[in-house]
C-alpha cells in the first residue's frame, strides 16, 4: 500500500496565536524605536554638517572610564560597545524564543527564513568583493552590507502599509532574527582583536554561572546585573567584541514557562529591556555613529572609490537579489510553498526593504575600517545605500498596499451589498483573501 503524500507546509502562512501576539508586540515597539532611530540619525547628520560640528566631535570623542574594569572609552565607543550590548541581548532573547517555541523550532519551518537570510548575507558580500576586486580596492569591508536594520525596516513598513498581509511583517521579523545571528557570528569570528585567553576564560566561566543560575531557577536582578556587567567587561578585555556577551546571555535566558509562572525570565527581561534598546541604546548609537560630514566631494567619492561603492551596491542590489532568490529557491525546491494569498511582488518589496542596513552595518564598518578617514566614506555609503533602498522599497510597498486596499474596499462593498457579513472573512486580515499579482 502506497504511503500517503506528505502535506506541504505553507510558506508565510498564518502564525499560531501566541506567536502572532509576540510579533504584534515586537512590531509596535520596533516601529516606535525605528522612528526614534530615524530622528537620531537626522540630528547626527545635521549636527555634523553645521558650524557646531566641533562640539559634536568633542562630545563624541570625550573619554571616560571605569578603572576597576580596566575600561577607558570614548562616548562613541561606550555607545557601540556598551549600550548596543542591550540591543544584542534583546536580539539573543528573540532568537532563543524563535528556536524554542517560534518559527525556527522545526528544521522544515526554519529552512525558509534561514535560506533567505543566508542568501541575503552572502550575495551582498559577493557584490562588495566583486566591486572591490574590479576596482582594485580593499576586501576588508565585505561584511558591511550584510546586515539589515530591523527597526528602520519595520518603521518604513508600518508608516507606508495599512492593508498589507501581516504574514509579510512576520517574515521580515523572522528574517531579521536570523540576519542578526549571522551578523553576531561575523563580528565574533572575523572582527576580534588580540585575544586575551585569561579574560575570555573568565567570561566563559561567567556564562557558565549565568546558565547554572537559570538552570536552578535562581531569581533576583542582584545576581544577574553584576554578573552580566562582569561578563561584558571580560569579553571586551578578552579581545572579542563586547556585544557578543549580550547575545550569549540572551540565548542562555530561559524562554519557556514553568507551570506556575506567568512569564518566563526571557519574556520578563525582554519586556523590561526592549524599550531601553529601541528608545535609548540604538538611537544613542546612531547619534554618535551617523555624524558624517557630507560634501559634494565626499558623495562623489562614494561612487568613485571601490569600497564605498561596493557597500552601496551590496545593500541596494545584493540584499534584494539574495533574499528574493533565496526565498524563491527554498519555496521551489522544498515542500514549502508561497501562501496563496500572497504574490511574489510582495516578497520582492520586502527584499528591497531589507537593504536598509544601518545600526549593525555602521558598527561593522567601524570595525572593518579603523582609520577614521576610511570609516567616514563607509558610513556615507551605508547612509546613502540605506536611503536608496528605503526610497525604492517605499515605492514598491506603497504600490502593493494600494492593490490590497482596493481589494479590501471591493470586498467591503460586496459584503454590504449582500447584507449579511461573512463571519469567516471578518476573521481574516483585510485585503488578503485573494492573491493579487
Amino acid at each position: 500500500m502506497a504511503a500517503a503524500p506528505r502535506e506541504r507546509s505553507v510558506f508565510l502562512g498564518l502564525l499560531p496565536w501566541p506567536e502572532r501576539v509576540e510579533v504584534a508586540r515586537a512590531l509596535r515597539t520596533e516601529t516606535v524605536g525605528g522612528l526614534v532611530l530615524l530622528v537620531a540619525a537626522v540630528v547626527a547628520l545635521v549636527w555634523a554638517n553645521t558650524p557646531f560640528s566641533e562640539t559634536y566631535e568633542r562630545i563624541r570623542d570625550f573619554h571616560f572610564g571605569i578603572p576597576a574594569l580596566g575600561l577607558d572609552l570614548s562616548v562613541e565607543h561606550w555607545t557601540a560597545d556598551g549600550l548596543l550590548t542591550v540591543f544584542f541581548l534583546v536580539a539573543g532573547i528573540e532568537l532563543k524564543r524563535e528556536l524554542v517555541v517560534g518559527a525556527l523550532r522545526t528544521p522544515a519551518a526554519a529552512a525558509l527564513p534561514v535560506v533567505a537570510a543566508v542568501c541575503g548575507m552572502i550575495v551582498p558580500a559577493a557584490f562588495y568583493l566583486v566591486t572591490t576586486a574590479l576596482g582594485g580596492g580593499s576586501a576588508q569591508g565585505w561584511a558591511v552590507p550584510m546586515a539589515t536594520d530591523i527597526a528602520f525596516a519595520l518603521a518604513v513598513l508600518a508608516v507606508l502599509s495599512t492593508h498589507l498581509p501581516s504574514a509579510l511583517r512576520a517574515f521580515l521579523l523572522t528574517l531579521a532574527v536570523v540576519d542578526d545571528l549571522g551578523a553576531i557570528l561575523v563580528i565574533a569570528v572575523f572582527f576580534t582583536a588580540d585575544l586575551d585567553l585569561l579574560a575570555l576564560g573568565g567570561a566563559l566561566a561567567g556564562l557558565v554561572v549565568f546558565y547554572l543560575l537559570q538552570r536552578y531557577r535562581v531569581r533576583g536582578w542582584w545576581w544577574y546585573v553584576p554578573l552580566g556587567v562582569a561578563i561584558w567587561a571580560l569579553m571586551y578585555n578578552g579581545g572579542v567584541h563586547a556585544t557578543v556577551a549580550g547575545v550569549a546571555m540572551g540565548l542562555l535566558l530561559r524562554t519557556t514557562r514553568d507551570p506556575r509562572e506567568k512569564v518566563s525570565p526571557g519574556e520578563r527581561t525582554e519586556h523590561l529591556l526592549r524599550p531601553v534598546s529601541a528608545g535609548v541604546a540604538v538611537p544613542l548609537f546612531a547619534l554618535f555613529a551617523a555624524g558624517v560630514s557630507i560634501s559634494g566631494a565626499a558623495l562623489g567619492e562614494v561612487f568613485t572609490r571601490p569600497e564605498p561603492l561596493g557597500v552601496v551596491l551590496g545593500l541596494v542590489l545584493g540584499k534584494t537579489v539574495g533574499i528574493f532568490a533565496g526565498t524563491y529557491l527554498a519555496a521551489r525546491f522544498t515542500r514549502a510553498h508561497l501562501n496563496p494569498e500572497l504574490a511574489w511582488a510582495d516578497v520582492f518589496a520586502v527584499a528591497v526593504l531589507a537593504g536598509i542596513g544601518f545600526t549593525v552595518a555602521l558598527l561593522v564598518g567601524e570595525l572593518a575600517f579603523p582609520d577614521p578617514a576610511d570609516a567616514e566614506h563607509i558610513k556615507a555609503a551605508v547612509l546613502l545605500g540605506s536611503l536608496t533602498a528605503a526610497a525604492v522599497a517605499a515605492l514598491l510597498v506603497t504600490r502593493r498596499n494600494g492593490i490590497y486596499r482596493r481589494l479590501w474596499e471591493e470586498e467591503t462593498r460586496d459584503e454590504d451589498a449582500d447584507g449579511v457579513p461573512d463571519v469567516y472573512q471578518q476573521t481574516r486580515p483585510p485585503g488578503t483573501r485573494q492573491r493579487r499579482g
